[in-house]
């Protein structure tokens, strides 16, 4: 079934302003035990994944036909069932599928997360908009207790960038609060090195995705150039195989990967990248895509299951007023899985 999620605000990138998203949700159900029901999140991004590129509806169907003639689906049939240009139609499959084999409870990989033992630490997402009001949106995270800001840059003026970088740093050091920048490759050739030098003044943790993604040879220079560790995003959108997953990083030679499982075809597929990025010396963290609490949920579960040092980009779920209503919760810039909470599942059924 489909579910449009409302943002609460204009959400404004480089690339344009978001103010609704769709998403679709796979169920698995029994016949035999109505309460058991796995679910999951397929939610593509309109301009960044393939799925929205394809004929999502035929391959929707494919699933169901393929789904048909077996008893019952295991992972193992994800990549059989699904081609790899749907990678968010993976995604929501694969997570059906983890939280139906564990019982349909929303336990999608048993760990401390799910069980309330631990909690996640997350950056606080500062959507671009005027400078004032960017600057209101900064303080409320600061007010919520995040010790790790991400702003979006690339859409308004660059003076106006290096105001409010200014500002945070007029009353804030690195050693008290990170500041990331995330560019959706707003820059180019032409201005890119310029830019990054303007901000490396006010001691930035690194930018994700200066430039736009298919221009290798533009992004290895940068990253190699760049006074601010860069992080790959967009980039990685599309490259399937772990040998050319292998190739591209021993290429560019970022200092971060950014991993959104919604874009990159599941979690196993996010495992192989940090695998081949941590072989390599290369950081990560991982990012939601705009899921709702439905995907948001299996992501933080998969990503509680390594050991965390840096803030993740799992905020989003306060970012719509219709979102599914869940046990998580985020506090003084940590998402947690609470147990005093229930997940309310009636605007899917």
């Amino acid at each position: 079934m489909q579910h449009t999620l409302k943002f609460r605000f204009q959400a404004g990138t480089s690339r344009g302003t978001l103010q609704e998203k769709d998403s679709y949700f796979i169920k698995i159900t029994d016949g035999q035990d109505p309460t058991r029901m796995g679910i999951g999140e397929c939610g593509p991004l309109m301009g960044l994944s393939p799925d929205l590129s394809g004929n999502l509806t035929g391959a929707f169907s494919d699933l169901i036909t393929y789904a048909a003639s077996k008893d019952l689906l295991e992972l193992q049939d994800v990549a059989l069932a699904i081609p790899a240009g749907y990678p968010a139609l993976r995604f929501g499959l694969e997570t059906a599928l983890l939280d139906w084999h564990q019982g349909g409870k929303r336990l999608i990989f048993n760990n401390g997360f799910f069980h309330s033992v631990i909690s996640i630490p997350i950056n606080g997402l500062v959507w671009m908009g005027d400078k004032s009001t960017m600057l209101q949106r900064i303080e409320e995270k600061l007010d919520m207790g995040y010790d790790c800001i991400k702003i979006k840059v690339g859409a308004i003026s660059h003076a106006d960038e290096l105001d409010i970088l200014k500002y945070i740093r007029s009353r804030f050091s690195s050693t008290d609060i990170t500041i990331r920048l995330d560019a959706n490759g707003a820059f180019d050739d032409s201005n890119v090195l310029k830019m990054l030098d303007d901000f490396a003044r006010f001691q930035i943790h690194s930018i994700e995705q200066p430039v736009m993604a298919g221009n290798q040879l533009l992004m290895e220079k940068v990253c190699r150039e760049s006074p601010i560790p860069v992080a790959l995003d967009e980039e990685l959108i599309g490259i399937h195989l772990s040998k050319d997953r292998q190739s591209l990083l021993d290429f560019i030679r970022p200092a971060y990967v950014v991993l959104k499982p919604t874009l990159h075809g599941g979690c196993a597929s996010c495992a192989d990248w940090i695998e081949s990025s941590m072989q390599r010396g290369i950081g990560w963290w991982i990012t939601s895509a705009l899921e709702s609490n439905i995907g948001l949920n299996a992501i933080a579960q998969f990503t509680a299951g390594y050991n965390i040092s840096i803030p993740q980009g799992l905020g989003t779920g306060q970012l719509f007023f219709n979102n599914i209503p869940s046990p998580l919760q985020i506090d003084q810039g940590k998402l947690s899985y609470s147990s005093g909470h229930s997940w309310d599942l009636s605007l899917l059924l």
